[in-house]
């Protein structure tokens, strides 16, 4: 059988998106049987992901004439290579540039990861939709912000269900069963400045869990993920800091953050893509966050579009169902806060079920026809 060559430039600056990427490119391939994929990337002309990856204004404009000469290194490979499709991934401040650019050019555009419009900024939709061909999006409820646009905005599913569903014979949840301990996963984020800011509370918060008659805490496990290296010497040192009460076992666990929330009875979890990854776990989980009084102050007044941070709930609250996961957030992210629901849910199994229920409730609004990324694929195809 003879085959023929496609082209497909795919474009992703981050570590979360190149796990996306090179997932894509295997169903692309997959999905094209006949055809001989060639990629092309940010990696392929020599650009690091970690030089790619850098966050906030200011690092940003520290490094501009990096980030311009590798948009015209791209733009270069866009003109010369002329790809069948332009895909980006997540990675928003110099994808949709690049999306833009190859879309003027008349090569078909498609981004991978809505960006988070429905919070904050919504009037980037017009300009997010001219930068492209196709949208597609991880919530059920994005491509409905770009109805009018003009633009072609699908929903695929979450690939975290279907990284869920493949995993779902690891690491059962013991519940207590058997004389088997109870389990706590407290995961303070994977920056040392969250971990700094949040740990030492989930800490206090287990002293106040060992002070309390209502609870029985006799041996109760304590799992806490560390990111990478640095996080897990970080978090050393802070229970070392503030070590537990004897009642408890704490362990350090290098990665594995899935595989622990899906055991744990209940958790601790610092905002961000982790609380997603417990509410699809069926761990009810209490989310935590703190920031600068600055910050804070910034995010009250940028982020319009949502009454919640916690992915779940956002989720929830674009589709009418009650809030599945409990938010502790700056002057409410006390010990006594996350020790009174930790308790909650360790002391009382109809309640731990109450709140899976309610995680189920709205995680199965993630799910779609087929697995997300083979669906990006056959999307992107369409659209050569």
């Amino acid at each position: 059988m003879e085959h023929y060559a496609r082209r497909i430039l795919v474009l992703a600056g981050e570590e979360s998106g190149l796990i996306y990427a090179e997932r894509l490119k295997d169903a692309l391939q997959a999905a094209s049987p006949d055809a001989v994929m060639e990629f092309r990337g940010y990696q392929s002309e020599g650009f690091k992901t970690a030089d790619l990856a850098v966050m906030g204004f200011w690092p940003v404009l520290q490094r501009l004439f990096f980030f311009l000469g590798v948009a015209r290194t791209m733009k270069r490979v866009i003109r010369e290579w002329k790809p069948e499709a332009v895909v980006t991934v997540d990675y928003p401040g110099l994808n949709l540039k690049l999306a833009a650019y190859a879309k003027s050019l008349g090569i078909p555009a498609v981004h991978l990861v809505c960006p988070q419009v429905w919070a904050w900024h919504q009037g980037r939709i017009p300009k997010v939709a001219a930068a492209l061909t196709k949208l597609l999006c991880f919530f059920p409820f994005e491509p409905h912000l770009f109805h009018g646009t003009g633009l072609c905005a699908r929903f695929i599913g979450h690939p975290l269900v279907d990284v869920f569903a493949a995993e779902s014979h690891q690491g059962a949840r013991p519940a207590g069963q058997d004389g088997r301990p109870m389990t706590v996963a407290l995961l303070p984020g994977s920056r040392l400045g969250e971990i700094r800011r949040i740990l030492p509370r989930l800490l206090s918060a287990l002293h106040m869990l060992a002070a309390n008659d209502a609870v029985c805490m006799k041996d109760v496990s304590i799992l806490i993920p560390a990111a990478n290296g640095r996080a897990h010497a970080e978090i050393e040192r802070l229970v070392r800091a503030i070590p537990p009460p004897d009642e408890f076992r704490i362990e350090i666990v290098r990665g594995r953050a899935r595989e622990i929330l899906r055991q744990a009875d209940c958790a601790a979890v610092a905002s961000g893509t982790a609380t997603l990854e417990a509410a699809l776990a069926r761990c009810p989980t209490v989310l935590v966050y703190a920031v600068s009084p600055l910050l804070a102050w910034f995010a009250r007044h940028a982020i319009k579009g949502v009454k919640h941070i916690g992915l779940a709930n956002v989720i929830a609250e674009k589709t009418g169902t009650p809030p599945p996961m409990p938010e502790l957030l700056q002057e409410a992210f006390t010990p006594e806060a996350v020790a009174s629901w930790i308790g909650l849910w360790l002391s009382d199994s109809a309640a731990r079920e109450k709140a899976a229920v309610s995680l189920d409730r709205t995680m199965a609004h993630l799910k779609s026809d087929g697995d997300a990324i083979g669906n990006a694929a056959r999307e992107i195809l369409s659209c050569i």
